[in-house]
């Protein structure tokens, strides 16, 4: 992947966005259990109230709480409220949300900065929790003995009915009630700051409650606030997943879309030379197929790579901060998940490793099958084949069902774990929660945050099994890209003098394939001249088509050099050289389209009349305008709907269409019966007789009336001159003459 950098770079600003808006959608999915558990603990147990600072207290309570409170701490409370006079605006104010405030002098809370309200807040949360106790003990004598101390509910069993426990303190002997506090102070401090902090905010309501403060509305009023923000946040998580996916899918689109891009142009400047190396099966799975690989892998890397780490760790800090002494638990869990997939990830990489073999394998059987299918059918070859692709494609299916088994494996183990795990946190929590050491809304939230960290740790894991198989695709595109280019333009190209002529001169010419050991060709020279036509003859493998290849560089000489009009064609661009050349290959290949777009392919500008000419020379008007959509009929893929003559015909049209200074026609008759042949060769000598024209040919029928015949035997130019020159000086081309020809047509 790291080779594929280069396409991922101009997308960085929009996986920047992307991070930022992760940012965004992980803390608000962490924030949702958090919001849950004020909604349980403050919302639901504490009706709303917030703080164990009342707002407004009664002088009668202060006077109570000064019992159990340092001269320190009375200072600081001392300084932190002030009385309300009646009329004032500000016990106005007050009585619409205390009814009852006119019973007793009342206090209210100076505005405070933060320092000062943490002070009041630990001056004030013990003194509230005893009073709160003293208070429930007529109602519930054996839960507020469990809050204040064991030793003070024994003591109090001997007091009398209904006796006021305050005013009985206050009656003590210094001493025992010196005693009793301080058995009181420090049994509350073997309780955990949260569960002391919830016993002073229930005093708080308690005392809200005596001035006629609606309990039940405020706590409603509470939890419809807190839910309103848990929908807006639900609603901005949901608003940025959205826009992540969009970018997540636009970044990934986008690199595929220029790998592909780039691929494809990378294999459009290949010579033969380097399609040696790749096959065209193997270029298109490349193409296709681990481009999406790679596709799939960036997507999953901006959506899930980035949110997993923030989520795993912002929920572990979360969890731990609402109940520490449950961590081991999330830690045990995310171990045992890490060990399962780790497994799944050694069991599976090496499958993913030959898969994209495998389907390089496949696609090559299917597209032999479809493009031999006629040879398969004359040799009765279907069932070999039909076993052929069966193999093939059971490789593929049992790697993908291994590979599909050991996923679906994991699920369920998942499940168990997180079910496991879900269970382990209740049972545990429900024992803190027991013992007053943990609140029920923390111990949700917990739950919560382990689902969400393991669900992080899973994402990630699970991130980790594509990564390799995406990696293995990355280097295989890379691998295409990164091929050295042989035949590549000079870096200060030269022109062709105007008008261009089209002289094709070959000096000393030797050519030997990449990794052969010995040459093909051997000190080829000769010279193709404007208004004349030269045939190249020989037996097969004589290197006739290798020789007019070197001309549009299609391979590069290995020695001497190749001119036109005078300039090495080494010294040109490709595309300019290529321009002056109309080239028919063996195989008329014809291109999905019409007739019309294929002819357009030499100049695309072209009239019809010129179309018209170019299809009257190749002898293909009988059956082009035979047709009642003439130019406008169909072409299929290859050409398959056209006979092979006539498939020679429109390449020969579709090359006269583009006018160059240079043709060359290699073996394009050989589907040609002879007088169609000599038909053609008659009207191009008329229409294109300006200009060079090259002809390999094994008729010497169709060279017989060259301006010029080059005879080639081994790689090596054994004649050269007219049909009568030859036949008097070249006994290779004596032989091939005589094979063909009656001593009629010899003479």
């Amino acid at each position: 992947m790291k080779r594929l950098l280069p396409y991922i770079k101009p997308y960085w600003p929009l996986i920047l966005l992307a991070l930022g808006l992760l940012y965004v959608m992980a803390s608000t999915d962490l924030a949702l259990p958090d919001y849950l558990s004020q909604i349980i603990n403050i919302g639901i147990q504490q009706n709303g109230v917030d703080t164990p600072v009342p707002e407004v207290i009664r002088a009668s309570s202060l006077e109570n709480m000064a019992l159990f409170q340092s001269e320190q701490d009375k200072a600081v409370i001392a300084d932190a409220y002030h009385p309300v006079e009646p009329g004032s605006a500000e016990y106005a104010s007050l009585s619409e949300r205390f009814p009852a405030l006119g019973q007793e002098p009342v206090y209210a809370l100076k505005p405070l900065d933060a320092s000062a309200a943490a002070a009041l807040e630990q001056a004030m949360t013990k003194p509230l929790v005893i009073l709160y106790g003293f208070q429930m003990m007529e109602q519930n004598p054996q839960q507020a003995a469990a809050l204040l101390s064991p030793e003070l509910a024994e003591r109090l069993k001997s007091l009398p009915q209904g006796a006021n426990l305050l005013t009985l303190l206050t009656q003590l002997p210094e001493a025992q009630a010196a005693e009793m506090k301080n058995a009181i102070t420090r049994h509350l401090s073997t309780l955990e700051g949260t569960i002391l902090r919830q016993m002073a905010v229930r005093a708080v309501g308690n005392e809200y409650s005596a001035l006629g403060f609606n309990l039940q509305k405020n706590q409603t009023s509470y939890i419809l606030r807190i839910g309103a923000r848990m929908v807006l946040m639900a609603l901005l998580a949901v608003a940025t997943s959205i826009m992540v996916s969009y970018l997540a899918s636009r970044t990934s689109a986008g690199v595929a879309r220029d790998i592909r891009a780039a691929v494809f142009e990378k294999v459009a400047g290949f010579s033969s030379a380097e399609f040696n190396n790749f096959s065209t099966n193997t270029l298109i799975t490349r193409t296709t197929n681990d481009v999406g690989q790679v596709q799939q892998v960036i997507f999953m890397v901006i959506r899930m790579a980035f949110t997993a780490p923030m989520i795993g760790i912002g929920g572990v800090i979360r969890a731990i901060d609402k109940s520490p002494n449950m961590w081991w638990l999330i830690a045990l869990a995310v171990a045992i998940l890490v060990m399962f997939i780790m497994l799944a990830f050694a069991l599976a990489l090496p499958k993913f490793k030959i898969m994209q073999n495998l389907v390089d394998r496949m696609n090559l059987v299917i597209r032999e099958n479809l493009s031999g299918l006629m040879v398969v059918r004359a040799f009765n070859k279907q069932d070999f084949e039909e076993q052929r692709f069966d193999k093939a494609n059971r490789e593929v299916t049992g790697t993908l069902r291994f590979i599909g088994r050991v996923m679906t494996t994991m699920f369920p183990i998942i499940n168990l774990i997180m079910t496991g795990l879900s269970v382990a946190i209740i049972w545990v929590g429900a024992r803190e929660v027991a013992q007053s050491t943990l609140q029920v809304g923390n111990l949700i939230a917990f739950m919560q945050y382990s689902a969400q960290i393991m669900f992080s740790f899973m994402n990630l894991s699970m991130l980790f099994i594509f990564i390799p198989r995406a990696a293995i695709s990355g280097d295989r595109i890379a691998d295409v890209l990164e091929t050295p280019i042989l035949i590549r333009d000079p870096q200060e190209p030269q022109q062709l003098p105007k008008p261009v002529q089209g002289k094709v001169e070959f000096i000393d010419v030797d050519f030997r394939y990449p990794d052969a050991e010995v040459d093909v060709l051997h000190d080829i020279s000769f010279t193709a001249l404007p208004g004349q036509v030269t045939a190249l003859i020989g037996s097969t493998g004589s290197g006739k088509s290798t020789v007019v290849n070197l001309i549009p560089r299609f391979f590069e000489v290995s020695k001497g050099s190749i001119r036109i009009d005078g300039v090495d064609i080494r010294s040109l661009k490709q595309r300019d050289l290529r321009a002056q050349i109309g080239f028919v290959p063996q195989k008329g290949l014809l291109f999905s389209g019409t007739i019309d777009s294929n002819m357009r392919l030499g100049d695309p500008n072209a009239d019809e009349a010129v179309i018209r000419e170019a299809i009257e020379i190749a002898q293909a008007a009988d059956f082009v305008y035979g047709k009642p959509e003439q130019l406008n009929a169909e072409v299929s893929q290859g050409g398959t709907n056209f006979s092979g003559g006539q498939k020679q015909r429109l390449s020969i049209a579709r090359a006269l269409v583009k006018k160059p200074p240079i043709y060359i026609f290699d073996d394009s008759f050989s589907a040609l019966d002879f007088k169609t042949d000599a038909a053609l060769r008659k009207e191009l000598k008329k229409k294109v007789g300006a200009s060079t024209v090259l002809i390999v040919t094994q008729r010497v029928a169709t060279a017989k009336n060259s301006d010029q015949i080059l005879v080639l035997e081994n790689g090596r130019l054994v004649g050269q001159g007219t049909h009568q020159e030859l036949m008097k000086t070249c006994q290779t081309y004596q032989e091939i003459a005589s094979s063909q020809l009656s001593q009629e047509e010899l003479a």
